[in-house]
């Protein structure tokens, strides 16, 4: 099932998901832990979608970010979540060659993405701390869009690149995928033709959309914590780190993860240890993001506030 012959040639036709385990239980219980991961993850995101939609204070340019970013999240989990959560109760575990390349596609678009969004983000913190008088000027609405919409079209045509090449491989066995969902480097081992350009395009890609982001990044806190520290008061300082703390701290979570994931070599370590590491990009980083804006976020506070607080038209 899942593969045919032709010309003295084994072509696979879908892949098997080997997932996390075989034993029963083990599988229920992660089934349970990840399905309330996911509740919370979709809630979480949701929930701050729907708060700067209907709260007029938040339709600011940061929170513009904020909403695409959320979005992000909620698309980027649902990906991969749905069909890890089946494989791992249900029977069978596979998943055909066509839907494994297109949830890779949206994995590795959606990835990219948020790269570019949490740089852009920096971006609009540097120009509202450290050219504060221009910013009403330089992050206008057609801007704003401008620059989300430049992100996620940039991403998903540079991963269209990879995937014209990927959709060119014949795969001709073994069908099993060691991984809970379709990842990059699973899918190019089980090809059975040359992949050096395929990889190499993969590398130069994945790298374009990361490190050049980071720089962006790196460079805007630069300069913004060069302009926190010339704020002569505690007060003024401790106010102006507060409006950019949130995006500082998604932005270390989310490079921590990358980091932790290339730190892992490929060649000495356990596929489960590299599951593991998958987990963190996959469930951890996206359940984090609406915690860590909630916690931090004195606006998405009073929003929630006032949106709990409101009572119903007949009782006022």
């Amino acid at each position: 099932m899942g593969i045919w012959s032709s010309e003295n040639q084994t072509i696979i036709v879908e892949f098997v998901l080997r997932g996390f385990s075989s034993i029963l239980q083990i599988n229920v219980s992660l089934f349970m832990i990840f399905l309330v991961f996911y509740i919370l993850i979709i809630s979480g995101n949701i929930l701050i979608v729907l708060l700067v939609l209907i709260n007029h204070p938040l339709h600011t340019p940061m929170y513009f970010f904020l909403v695409n970013l959320s979005f992000l999240e909620i698309w980027y989990t649902s990906n991969i979540v749905p069909k890890m959560l089946l494989i791992i109760i249900a029977e069978p575990k596979t998943i055909s060659v066509t839907g494994c390349l297109a949830q890779f596609y949206f994995f590795g678009s959606l990835a990219a993405t948020e790269c570019l969004l949490l740089a852009v983000m920096s971006y609009d913190r540097y120009l509202a701390i450290c050219q504060p008088l221009h910013y009403p000027v330089l992050m206008t609405g057609s801007f704003c869009i401008s620059l989300a919409t430049g992100s996620w079209l940039c991403c998903f045509l540079l991963t269209s690149i990879t995937m014209v090449l990927l959709c060119r491989l014949t795969f001709c066995g073994p069908n099993e995928i060691d991984h809970f969902f379709c990842d990059f480097t699973p899918l190019v081992h089980l090809s059975c033709m040359d992949t050096s350009l395929t990889e190499t395009t993969a590398f130069v890609t994945s790298s374009i959309v990361t490190l050049v982001p980071f720089l962006l990044i790196m460079v805007s806190y630069s300069c913004i914590l060069t302009a926190i520290l010339r704020i002569p008061s505690a007060t003024g300082r401790k106010k102006a780190f507060s409006t950019c703390s949130s995006h500082l701290t998604v932005v270390i979570v989310f490079y921590g993860t990358l980091i932790v994931t290339y730190l892992v070599p490929s060649a000495n370590s356990s596929q489960l240890l590299h599951k593991g590491v998958s987990l963190l990009y996959t469930i951890l980083t996206p359940m984090f993001n609406p915690i860590i804006y909630s916690l931090r976020n004195r606006d998405i506070h009073e929003a929630l506030k006032k949106c709990l607080c409101k009572k119903p038209g007949f009782l006022k």
